[in-house]
C-alpha cells in the first residue's frame, strides 16, 4: 500500500530527521489514542496524543500527552505561564491548525505555538504522533519530536 507522504512527512523529510510512517485502521465512531494503540499493536504510552489549549496568559499552546492520560489543567497552565487555560472546542481545531480531531500533529500547524511534551516520552526510544490525517501515524525519536517542535518537556497529565 502506498502511503502518501502528509505535510509533517515532508517537513521532516526536510529537517533530515529519521521517521516512519504507520497507518491504521479508522473508526470514525472511535478517535482515541487508545483505539489507535490497539490498532497499531503498540503501549498506549507510546502513543501520544496533540492537545490545543488556551491560556489566560500566553494564548494558544500544545500538550503532547500519553494517549490513555488525561491533560492536567493546573499543571499545563503552570509550565506555559498561565493562571488558568483549557482546551479550545472542536471547532477552532482546524482553522487554528490546519488539522481535524484525530489528525493533529504537533509538527507543522498552521503557526507554531509553545509546545509542550509528557515527561514519559524521554521513556521510549520512538514514539508516535499523528502524521496530520486520521488513519496515519509518524514514528519517531522523542528528542527529534522536541527539536522540530521546539519544545519543552512537563509533567502535564493527572497523578505524576
Amino acid at each position: 500500500m502506498k502511503i502518501n507522504k502528509t505535510n509533517v512527512a515532508r517537513l521532516l523529510d526536510k529537517a533530515k530527521i529519521v521517521y516512519q510512517l504507520v497507518p491504521y485502521e479508522v473508526d470514525e465512531n472511535d478517535l482515541s489514542a487508545t483505539h489507535v494503540a490497539e490498532q497499531l499493536g503498540e503501549n498506549v504510552e507510546q502513543v501520544f496524543k496533540t492537545l490545543i489549549l488556551h491560556g489566560d496568559k500566553s494564548g494558544y499552546f500544545v500538550c503532547v500527552i500519553p494517549g490513555a492520560d488525561e491533560v492536567d489543567l493546573k499543571k499545563a497552565a503552570k509550565v506555559s505561564g498561565n493562571k488558568k487555560c483549557e482546551m479550545i472546542p472542536v471547532k477552532e481545531l482546524l482553522p487554528l491548525t490546519g488539522y481535524i480531531r484525530g489528525g493533529c500533529s504537533p509538527i507543522g500547524m498552521k503557526k507554531h505555538f509553545p509546545t509542550y511534551i509528557h515527561l514519559s516520552a524521554e521513556n521510549f526510544e520512538n514514539i508516535y504522533v499523528s502524521a496530520g490525517q486520521r488513519g496515519l501515524q509518524v514514528l519517531l525519536a522523542p528528542a527529534d519530536l522536541i527539536r522540530e517542535t521546539n519544545a519543552s518537556l512537563a509533567d502535564l497529565v493527572s497523578g505524576d
